[in-house]
C-alpha cells in the first residue's frame, strides 16, 4: 500500500515537471507572433455575440467563417486604410510646418501680446536634427515592415486561422479549461465573470467612448477647416483612453492657436464644442461599461503604458485587463485563505466538543478519570477499578 502511494506520488510530480515544460515551449512557440494570436483574441471577444446568434441557424463552423468576414471587412480593413491616411496626413503636416505654410509669426506675435516669448522657428531648427533622425528611424522601420512582408503576411494568416478556431470552438476551449483547473467550480465561475467584466470595460466599454470622441472631435475640426483629419482623429482616439486626458488634449491646443491666429470666432466654438465632447464622458462611459468593472484611473493608466511596452499597440486593451485580472485574482485567493482557516477552526472546535472530551478542550488520559467525592477524595472510575 506504501509502495503503491509512494509510485502514485513520483508520477504525480513528473506529470507536473512535464506539465511546466510543455508550458514553457508552448509559449516559446506562440511568442514569435504574440501580437497577432492576443489581437485574435480581442477580435474573438467582440465577436462571439454574433457567432453565439449565428451558430444555431448556420452551424458553428460557417458562422465562424461570417464572423471571420465582418472581421476582415468591417474591422481589420478599415483599420488599416485610416492609419495609413493618419501616417500620410502626419507627414504632410510637419512638412507643412517646415516650408511655412503655417503661420508661425502671427502665432509668435500673438503670444507676445500675452507676455510669451517664443521662438517657434528656432525651435523647429533646434529640434531639427532629431526630427530628421527620427524620420529616418520611422522610414528605416517601414522599410522593415515591408522587407518583412513574409513576415507580416504569416502573421495575418495566424490571425485569422487562431480567430476562426475562437469562434467556432471558443466555448468548447473555455470548458477544458475549467476542467483542467485545480479550482472549485464555483470559484472558477467568479473568476471568468470577473475577467469578462474587466475585458468588456477595457476592449468594449473604452473603446467605444474613444471613437465616440474621436468622431465628434474630428467633425468638430472639419467645421473649423482644420487638415489632416485622420490624424487628428486617431490621436483623439488614443487620448480618449486615458482617464483624466481625453480629447482635450487635441482640441485645446487647436482652440488656442486659432485664438491666437484671430481666428477667434472659429477658436470661441472650437471652446464649446470640444467642452461638450470631453463632458460626454461623464454620460457615455456609465451606459457603455455598464456590466463591465469599473476601472480606476491609475490602473488604467499604469496598465495602457506598461502593456504597450510589451504587448505593443495591443496593451491598449490587455494592460489594464491583466492588471485587473492579478487584483481579482489576489482577492479570491485572499478570500479562501481565509475561508480555508475559519473552515479548519471550526472542525478543531468541533473536534474539541466531542463526547468524552473536558470542557477545557483537553483530552483526559484513559483509566485516570476519577469522580470527586463531598469530602474532596476523589473515587476512581469503574475503568479503575476493574483494572
Amino acid at each position: 500500500m506504501d509502495q503503491r502511494a509512494t509510485v502514485d506520488d513520483g508520477e504525480r510530480r513528473t506529470l507536473q515537471v512535464l506539465a511546466v515544460v510543455v508550458g514553457v515551449l508552448a509559449v516559446l512557440v506562440v511568442l514569435p507572433y504574440l501580437t497577432y494570436v492576443l489581437a485574435a483574441v480581442v477580435l474573438a471577444y467582440v465577436l462571439f455575440p454574433l457567432q453565439r446568434t449565428l451558430a444555431p441557424r448556420l452551424g458553428r463552423s460557417v458562422a465562424a467563417l461570417v464572423g471571420l468576414v465582418v472581421a476582415t471587412i468591417a474591422i481589420l480593413a478599415p483599420i488599416t486604410v485610416l492609419v495609413s491616411v493618419a501616417v500620410e496626413q502626419a507627414l504632410e503636416l510637419a512638412d507643412a510646418l517646415a516650408a511655412g505654410d503655417v503661420d508661425v509669426d502671427a502665432f509668435e506675435t500673438q503670444l507676445a501680446e500675452y507676455g510669451i516669448d517664443v521662438d517657434v522657428e528656432a525651435l523647429y531648427w533646434a529640434l531639427e536634427e532629431p526630427i530628421e533622425a527620427g524620420a529616418r528611424g520611422l522610414a528605416a522601420d517601414a522599410l522593415g515592415i515591408v522587407g518583412g512582408l513574409p513576415g507580416v503576411l504569416i502573421g495575418v494568416l495566424v490571425l485569422l486561422f487562431v480567430l476562426y478556431s475562437l469562434l467556432r470552438d471558443g466555448d468548447r476551449l473555455l470548458e477544458w479549461t475549467t476542467s483542467v483547473m485545480p479550482l472549485r467550480e464555483e470559484v472558477q465561475a467568479e473568476l471568468i465573470d470577473r475577467l469578462d467584466r474587466l475585458m468588456y470595460a477595457s476592449v468594449v466599454a473604452n473603446v467605444a467612448v474613444a471613437a465616440v470622441q474621436a468622431i465628434l472631435t474630428v467633425i468638430g475640426l472639419a467645421i473649423v477647416g482644420i487638415p489632416g483629419l485622420a490624424f487628428f482623429g486617431i490621436l483623439t482616439f488614443l487620448f480618449a483612453l486615458l482617464p483624466l486626458v481625453g480629447a482635450f488634449a487635441v482640441w485645446a491646443p487647436i482652440a488656442i492657436y486659432l485664438a491666437v491666429v484671430d481666428q477667434l470666432l472659429a477658436g470661441a466654438f472650437l471652446l464649446v464644442y470640444g467642452s461638450l465632447v470631453s463632458l460626454s464622458d461623464n454620460f457615455l462611459r456609465p451606459i457603455t461599461v455598464g456590466r463591465g468593472a469599473d476601472l480606476d484611473a491609475a490602473t488604467v493608466i499604469v496598465g495602457i503604458f506598461g502593456g504597450v511596452a510589451i504587448f505593443g499597440i495591443l496593451g491598449i486593451f490587455f494592460g489594464p485587463v491583466i492588471l485587473g485580472a492579478s487584483k481579482t485574482i489576489l482577492e479570491v485567493y485572499a478570500r479562501e485563505r481565509d475561508s480555508t482557516r475559519e473552515r479548519r477552526h471550526e472542525h478543531e472546535y468541533e473536534r474539541e466538543r466531542e463526547p468524552g472530551t473536558l470542557e477545557s478542550g483537553s483530552r483526559p488520559e484513559p483509566g485516570l478519570v476519577g469522580v470527586r467525592l463531598r469530602g474532596g477524595a476523589e473515587r476512581p472510575s469503574s475503568d479503575t477499578r476493574e483494572g
